[in-house]
């Protein structure tokens, strides 16, 4: 039996469902997974959304210099591995040495191919994860974005396995069903909103989701169409700015943070999805919700930004606020258009899902252990 190991600096809530999955396909095709992964940082733990798997190993976890770097003393678990799928992290320590030293398994990362977010993406921190990528036999993209970062790079596009990142929709997709026009109109009715349309805003109060172009943008929305409403779900740092906006705008609702029935229930009010600022994975509750994500070219996007079609599933528009309020008013004035985008997001809600992630990690694993080890490691 072949042994896989995949390391992971913490293990996410989010991610125990794809484990779980992986653990199975594995098992069929006669391979043996370990996973050991340690503690966040202490910003992280006090997200709480630290996971837990019975069978995945914890391991010490050491942080310096104000957390930029990161030692997890791997090499004890490695003695009879065939490949270890690690994070493409620069703070983790341990990922220069296996990648600097000789070894006889194979290595393989996971990872977007580059940070997104950085200001200074021609940097040295950057141009050292672009000399990383290519000493590694294999690449675990988590979207079509990364693997393109990836090839960019130099590394072949043979050995790139696209994962298409996702989380445990099905469970959502059942809560969703399970609320009524009842439930719906009675949360209209708490939450003080007519039958005008509802924008919802999803995810964490921080600066990189712009919510001051929120709030702009909602403001001039309400403007054309009298009877709008916003709905905001989330919590952050800055809750305080939300819920002093929210005061100061009747039409205007924040909830805090929702999770599973309450979540669906609330999205079911809505006809679009307002996130002018970064996204990531919330893009799935839009698809799964059937609520059309509308967005700006920000440049401050994860990678899952890569499933958005404009005028397929949803719309980004030009990072301004009158191109942004343009297309908001024009979709909330056509149902045609809002049901031909909705029908999109049922496609997209079936296409990404952690189970189909799952499998595709299992075969990119099972190609890489058939495949032989990548020899050329330079761009040279």
């Amino acid at each position: 039996m072949r042994k896989v190991f995949i390391s992971q600096r913490r293990l996410a809530q989010y991610r125990v469902p794809l484990f779980d999955h992986l653990l199975s396909l594995l098992l069929k095709e006669n391979i043996d997974l370990s996973i050991v992964a340690g503690e966040g940082t202490l910003t992280e733990k006090n997200k709480r959304d630290a996971g837990h798997l019975a069978w995945v190993e914890s391991i010490p976890t050491y942080y310096y210099a104000s957390d930029r770097f990161c030692w997890q003393p791997l090499y004890r678990y490695l003695d009879d591995v065939d490949l270890l799928v690690m994070t493409q992290e620069n703070k983790l320590l341990v990922n220069h040495l296996l990648l600097l030293a000789p070894r006889r398994f194979k290595l393989a990362f996971w990872g977007h191919g580059a940070n997104l977010q950085s200001d200074r993406p021609d940097g040295l921190k950057e141009r050292f994860k672009r000399w990383t990528t290519n000493r590694v036999d294999w690449w675990f993209a988590y979207t079509r974005m990364s693997a393109q970062l990836v090839e960019q790079a130099g590394f072949p596009d043979s050995r790139i396995t696209v994962l298409h990142n996702s989380v445990d929709t099905q469970s959502l997709q059942l809560l969703r069903l399970e609320v009524t026009p009842y439930d719906t109109q009675a949360l209209r009715k708490s939450l003080g909103f007519g039958t005008g349309p509802v924008g919802v805003y999803l995810g964490s109060l921080y600066t990189e989701k712009r919510l001051d172009f929120l709030f702009e943008t909602a403001g001039l929305i309400r403007q054309a169409l009298p009877d709008f409403h916003l709905l905001i779900i989330g919590d952050g740092p800055e809750r305080d700015k939300v819920r002093a906006w929210c005061s100061s705008n009747g039409w205007a609702q924040w909830v805090g943070a929702r999770q599973g029935r309450e979540k669906v229930a609330y999205f079911s009010m809505a006809q679009v999805m307002l996130n002018p600022g970064a996204v990531g994975l919330g893009i799935l509750d839009s698809f799964v919700c059937r609520t059309p994500m509308l967005t700006t070219d920000c440049r401050l996007h994860g990678p899952e930004i890569a499933y958005l079609e404009n005028g397929v599933n949803g719309w980004m528009t030009a990072n301004e606020i009158e191109s942004y309020v343009d297309i908001c008013v024009r979709l909330l004035s056509d149902e045609q258009v809002l049901e031909h985008l909705r029908r999109g997001c049922d496609a997209c809600a079936v296409e990404y899902t952690v189970e189909n992630m799952a499998q595709r990690f299992a075969d990119g694993i099972v190609n890489c252990l058939d495949t032989p080890r990548y020899r050329q490691r330079t761009n040279e």
